[in-house]
């Protein structure tokens, strides 16, 4: 991959891949850290990228794996030593769209926290195959090879988390409609 090549991916997918570090990490600092080393890996890797593949799910899978690595050193040193929680709350930031009225604002600033809050409590083998088919757009089949993991597994995967949200949200869904 050469560096103009590179340069568009980052423009491209730049975006996709900090929504994703941000929502692994469910914290603004340790998401900006992450989304940081990602594109440090990524430039250190350049020459073995394969522009003509897809290079959005090979940024994914970097930043996967580091966060992961990150996790499991955590884990190890708090078994040695306890320390201060890995992961905090994100502020969830409004979004402006057109000119709805306080109370709609409200309402989808509250819907979107619900929602955010119920992936977040998933167990991570359901909330990572979410974020990778939801957010960052992936197919089961990447997802599958991102994960390591048969097709079968990421689609019960996805299935299992779907209905999990599905109770857990059902109170709010049943009162929207």
């Amino acid at each position: 991959m050469t560096k103009e090549q590179l340069e568009e991916c980052m423009n491209a997918y730049g975006t996709e891949i900090y929504t994703f570090c941000n929502q692994l990490t469910r914290n603004k600092i340790e998401a900006d850290d992450l989304y940081q080393d990602t594109f440090l890996k990524v430039v250190e890797l350049q020459g073995k990228i394969d522009y003509e593949k897809n290079p959005k799910s090979y940024f994914v899978s970097i930043a996967l794996r580091l966060w992961k690595n990150k996790k499991r050193k955590y884990a190890w040193r708090n078994r040695i030593a306890k320390m201060e929680s890995l992961v905090e709350e994100v502020d969830i930031g409004k979004e402006v769209v057109g000119e709805p009225s306080p109370e709609e604002k409200l309402l989808k600033y509250e819907e979107k926290q619900m929602v955010q809050e119920a992936v977040a409590r998933l167990e991570e083998r359901y909330r990572i195959p979410i974020y990778l088919y939801y957010t960052i757009e992936l197919s089961v089949e990447q997802i599958a090879t991102l994960l390591k993991i048969p097709k079968g597994t990421v689609k019960s995967r996805l299935f299992k988390a779907r209905k999990q949200l599905r109770q857990e949200l059902e109170v709010f869904l049943d009162g929207t409609k």
